[in-house]
């Protein structure tokens, strides 16, 4: 793990603690939700969300990027 994907994972784990639905990306500015957010949500939207709990098949199946960046 690179040192941003590991500063990315400690922004999403203490927004997870918290209890926040998300947190802020440092890069883009734009909210990205946490996997206890997306857990809740039910299902795999397809959208490519960085933190996507979904297992690879669910992923595909809902049509998520093939590139789309994922940290679990």
């Amino acid at each position: 793990m690179n040192a941003e994907t590991a500063r990315l994972k400690r922004l999403h784990d203490a927004a997870s603690k918290r209890g926040d639905a998300g947190y802020i990306d440092p890069r883009s500015g734009l909210m990205v939700l946490t996997a206890h957010y997306l857990t809740a949500k039910g299902y795999c939207c397809g959208s490519g969300c960085r933190h996507c709990p979904y297992p690879p098949a669910a992923q595909a199946e809902a049509g998520r990027p093939p590139d789309a960046e994922c940290i679990r």
